[in-house]
């Protein structure tokens, strides 16, 4: 299973990011942050290849489950998906 983490980063409480509610996203929406999310560099996978369609139903289903939560940086105007805990 693909696992969120963040090498170096932390999600903090000083940090100016809100809190998007992942099923008030349009499917395009949605689908558009979690492929943007998995295909960035620096992510980590495993010694495993796993296809871009599995690791974006993995992300999805973290979403549902809520393990991880959209957020949105307004001063960088980006987007991110941060583990819940």
């Amino acid at each position: 299973m693909y696992t969120i983490g963040f090498a170096g980063c932390e999600v903090g409480a000083n940090m100016p990011d809100f809190k998007i509610p992942w099923d008030e996203l349009s499917e395009d929406a949605l689908m558009g942050v979690i492929e943007e999310f998995v295909t960035r560099e620096g992510t980590e996978y495993g010694d495993s290849e796993v296809s871009l369609e599995m690791k974006c139903q993995q992300v999805r289903q973290q979403l549902r489950d809520g393990e991880v939560f959209i957020t949105f940086d307004e001063e960088l105007q980006t987007c991110s998906i941060s583990p819940a805990s």
